[in-house]
């Protein structure tokens, strides 16, 4: 293996392979901080009321998630661009290493203000994890196996974000909230021992530029329009003063970013993949089909809590049909693809199902049986099992080997970002529903659902019953808003170019010839 390194001819080339155990521990050391930062995107929202009564602060409450939230996707494309630079292993250690501190941190914190912040370093690690662990699969995997692994991280994934609730109900009600945080120790630690002896792979050798200012710009960009979408619809309104000059600021700073990007030596999204078809569709692709993974992901459960009265930790198991369904589907996927080479499919038919999905989640209502939404949930998770990894490895699959980092973190920060705008959309579409239906019920029960979900179920008799139903019609709305944008991201998906796999870099064979790692 030694000897294939050294018999590159070119500085860009890419390095061999490691060894099958070098390869397995490489793998389990970033599956490991994957499952930490999807995980901790959803795992703190059951335990907010027990931080809101140790440490108080009511009112900025939301920002304990939305920080995390916004950190993390913000610098998504300053991971990839660095690892490209200075080698996987110690960007991938140093990933970990900064999200086990603000884990620590964040366990400690005495007062709001304090996690807030905490949670915001948590997340400038959490923001490499994931998309440094799709590019380790292109180092240490070849061309026809990754899909296979990628079906499995996207598996891992998927899982973590839909079971985050029943975990963090789970420490919530034993230990304590802060176990929520302090967990994620002994498991990167693990995951720092596992990728420092299995992620041996040479750094390229050429001149290094970070592109400080293009991370810099693309984080405030994010930001400001994170900042727009969460505050303008339901706090000051979207053509507030405030809200505007967040939304002009957004704008500004993305044209000034793309400028820059133009001419920077080393960009943090170079514009020349923009230029590549298969990358381009996929951009648009992730965002569009973010969106709408995450409102079942986000919203499903609170259609359990709210309608059907279940508490946190029976919602999150309410959920077992999805995990079921985006398991299945995402590892099937990715043996399909490793086997035969292509993905396209896989897209084109998670979107279709995701629009039938949408269309029936759409038709809930206050006295819909549970088998027949654990029904609608396998679906939705089947849906999101087949569009959540097949682009990624398509933008692989397209890209030369110096710029799989590069491209990796772009395209999940494309999906991170859909991911990101699509909940704080949806949830300004929901809550305007909620409050013209339940408003429409009468004005005992607007107020009733201003004090939260439970509130609802205390309402008499008939009011209660009409209060859920209009609560699960409004529902029903945000999920018609899900329909359609799935549906563009259908119409997208056609346009996706099916590409022959890559040869092996390591042997500069065809990927059909190459020897396998394990």
């Amino acid at each position: 293996m030694e000897n294939s390194a050294e018999a590159a001819p070119a500085a860009d080339a890419a390095p061999a392979l490691p060894t099958p155990r070098q390869a397995t521990l490489a793998i389990a050391g970033v599956m490991a901080g994957m499952l930490l930062s999807a995980l901790d995107q959803t795992v703190v929202s059951v335990a907010l009321p027990s931080i809101v009564g140790e440490l108080g602060g009511l009112e900025r409450l939301p920002w304990v998630v939305t920080v995390y939230l916004v950190t993390s996707m913000a610098v998504t494309p300053l991971w990839g661009k660095v690892s490209d630079l200075y080698g996987r292993r110690t960007v991938v250690q140093c990933a970990i290493g900064v999200f086990v501190v603000g884990s620590v941190l964040c366990g400690v914190a005495q007062s709001i203000w304090q996690l807030i912040v905490f949670r915001g370093l948590q997340g400038l690690g959490a923001g490499g994890l994931f998309v440094l662990a799709l590019a380790v699969i292109a180092d240490v995997v070849p061309p026809e196996r990754r899909g296979r692994y990628q079906g499995m991280f996207g598996a891992v994934f998927g899982l973590s974000s839909v079971v985050g609730p029943l975990v963090g109900g789970w420490f919530t009600d034993g230990p304590g909230w802060r176990w929520i945080f302090l967990i994620n120790v002994p498991v990167g630690v693990l995951a720092l021992v596992a990728t420092a002896v299995g992620l041996r792979i040479r750094s390229p050798q050429r001149p290094h530029t970070v592109d400080f200012a293009g991370a810099a710009l693309v984080a405030g960009a994010v930001v400001c329009a994170l900042l727009y979408l969460n505050w303008a619809g339901d706090t000051y309104g979207w053509a507030a003063p405030g809200s505007l000059l967040l939304a002009a600021g957004a704008l500004a700073l993305g044209v000034l970013f793309v400028w820059v990007e133009t001419r920077a030596a080393e960009p943090v999204i170079p514009m020349g993949l923009f230029r590549n078809p298969v990358f381009g569709i996929g951009a648009l692709f992730g965002l569009l089909a973010g969106a709408a993974m995450f409102a079942g992901i986000v919203f499903l459960p609170l259609y359990f809590q709210a309608v059907m009265g279940m508490s946190s930790t029976r919602s999150g198991l309410a959920m077992l049909p999805a995990m079921f369904g985006l398991t299945v589907t995402s590892i099937a996927s990715g043996q399909l693809i490793s086997k035969n080479g292509k993905y396209k499919v896989f897209p084109v038919s998670g979107s279709a199902l995701l629009v039938v999905t949408m269309l029936l989640l759409s038709r809930l209502d206050a006295d819909t049986p549970y088998w027949q939404i654990g029904l609608y949930a396998f679906l939705f998770g089947a849906g999101v099992g087949l569009v959540m990894q097949p682009v990624i490895t398509a933008v692989q699959n397209s890209v030369p080997p110096q710029d799989i980092g590069a491209a990796t973190s772009a395209a999940n920060f494309f999906q991170r970002m859909g991911s990101a705008v699509g909940v704080a959309v949806l949830g300004t579409v929901l809550t305007t529903r909620v409050t013209d239906r339940l408003t429409d019920v009468g004005p005992d029960t607007a107020r009733a659902a201003d004090k939260g979900v439970t509130a609802l179920h205390r309402l008499p008799e008939p009011l209660r019953g009409r209060a859920l139903d209009g609560y699960a019609h409004a529902m029903g709305d945000m999920f018609l808003v899900c329909v359609l944008l799935v549906a563009v991201a259908l119409v997208v998906s056609l346009f996706l170019k099916e590409m022959p796999r890559r040869a092996d870099p390591a042997t500069e064979r065809p990927a059909e010839e190459a020897p396998a790692t394990s």
